[in-house]
């Protein structure tokens, strides 16, 4: 096992139950867990040792809720101006077309990001299997992420809700519940890890009310529950979904869940935003967890996540970025930040702080993946996971009066110095240790364009090409 000293930071945030600070602090792991986290501590010597003189050391961020597919439909014109469900009808079309190597492609690029703006574990939900290509698409996610060092829970999606049956995606990306359920076994007797400092979880991940069947999730729920493993699932997204939930199924989404055993301290919510008081008061009572996605929801018009009212209920509550082309980025860092000026808007200065918003992107994120034991925060027993700013340069001059809410607050670049997972370096001086940065975009931006190209010539629309309407001529 390898040694880690990092001595003499600026300072130490710990994001601990009592929210410790070391100024002038130095930490010690040996293998992936932390041994000695203070001051005068006993070691000089190490494996690696990083003078850390000049730079805040900070818990890894923790992302519950990504689409990494996603990174390879970033910022295409045609779906700017849309809501959820005219959104996903749209894309559909361009992500039936997915292989296995985008999927890799996509996957080195948005967990570069995460890794890049200070992530250090990252769920993902991958949900979209086209007909005709191997089931095998999350390996090629778990690869990259084993490539680029980073702690991985991927969730294994699926949709079984066709048009043809009433639901919104097409049939060409649903798949049969035997599969669905076959394979989500594979992957789980394949890579899951419940053993201390796992680099790999797996989940079981049902997309969306709309998109599934009943027997899906009662069927979901007992395979993942005879594994041991959590469960995923976006809810309470729009009004949308609330409408279709009431007209197709006679109930709320939250009501659905319950109905076929999806609660519990098991199960993770993406979104929540539609949640009302009863149904918080439920979350709380099951001791469900919510990611908070957001960037997404406001470019989506989703709409506001109760955040507050949840933590006052005691709601476990994470962050997620969501997937890329409803966010166009990767970026958690960035999140936190803008998590922080949203519920300044939406519910008053006062109701939640800087330091808030990175405890819920720490400490709240690995209680919502039931991680708590190995990740969340900078303590002895747990894991080095975490991530270096350097404090002296430019963009934080006249800011360095608390460092917890530097990085939430300035220093809007938002790309780390360095990362690191398990005590291993994976981003040096901003950059990754683990990938050719250029040469992935390139691939990235290949697939891009061939799946684009791919769904013009189906479907006779050039989403490259065409623009949202122009509504004001003087701009």
């Amino acid at each position: 096992m390898g040694t880690l000293l990092i001595r003499n930071a600026r300072n130490i945030i710990t994001m601990d139950g009592e929210r410790r600070r070391f100024p002038g602090g130095s930490l010690y792991a040996v293998g992936q867990e932390i041994v000695a986290i203070g001051h005068d501590l006993p070691y000089e010597t190490a494996d690696t040792v990083i003078d850390a003189q000049g730079k805040i050391v900070y818990p890894g961020l923790i992302n519950t809720h990504h689409h990494l597919y996603q990174n390879l439909t970033r910022n295409i014109p045609f779906v700017q101006k849309t809501e959820l469900f005219d959104w996903l009808v749209t894309l559909y079309e361009i992500w039936r077309h997915l292989r296995p190597e985008d999927i890799y492609a996509s996957a080195v690029v948005g967990l570069g990001e995460l890794l890049k703006s200070g992530c250090t574990t990252a769920a993902d939900h991958f949900y979209c299997f086209p007909n005709g290509v191997s089931g095998e698409m999350i390996d090629e996610e778990i690869r990259a992420a084993s490539e680029l060092g980073i702690r991985f829970f991927p969730t294994r999606g699926s949709m079984s809700l066709g048009r043809s049956k009433g639901g919104l995606p097409p049939d060409e990306v649903c798949q049969s519940e035997e599969v669905i359920l076959r394979d989500s076994r594979r992957l789980i007797e394949t890579y899951h890890d419940p053993g201390r400092f796992a680099m790999v979880r797996v989940g079981v991940a049902p997309c969306s009310p709309f998109s599934i069947t009943a027997d899906l999730l009662r069927e979901s729920a007992g395979l993942a529950r005879s594994y041991g493993v959590r469960m995923h699932t976006h809810l309470a997204e729009t009004k949308d979904e609330d409408r279709f939930c009431l007209e197709k199924l006679g109930m709320r989404p939250l009501d659905f869940m319950e109905k076929n055993g999806w609660v519990g301290d098991d199960v993770w919510y993406a979104h929540g935003i539609y949640f009302d008081d009863r149904e918080i008061g439920h979350l709380r009572a099951h001791r469900c967890g919510v990611a908070h996605c957001p960037t997404s929801n406001m470019k989506m018009g989703s709409g506001v996540m109760p955040l507050v009212k949840m933590l006052e209920a005691g709601v476990k509550v994470g962050l997620g970025v969501d997937g890329s082309a409803s966010n166009d980025g990767s970026n958690l860092l960035l999140e936190v930040r803008v998590a922080h000026l949203l519920h300044n808007l939406a519910h008053g200065t006062t109701a939640i702080g800087a330091e808030d918003c990175l405890a819920i992107a720490t400490r709240g994120s690995a209680k919502v993946l039931g991680w708590e034991d190995d990740i969340g925060s900078l303590e002895v027993g747990k894991a080095a996971d975490l991530f270096l700013i350097d404090a002296r340069q430019l963009a934080f001059a006249g800011a360095l009066h608390d460092d917890a809410a530097l990085p939430v607050l300035t220093g809007l670049s938002q790309t780390v110095d360095m990362t690191i997972v398990g005590g291993r370096v994976v981003v040096k001086d901003g950059r990754l240790v683990g990938a050719d940065e250029e040469k992935a975009a390139i691939a990235a931006q290949a697939a891009s364009m061939r799946l684009i190209n791919e769904a013009a010539l189906r479907t006779k629309i050039d989403y490259g090409r065409m623009r949202s309407e122009r509504k004001y001529p003087n701009l």
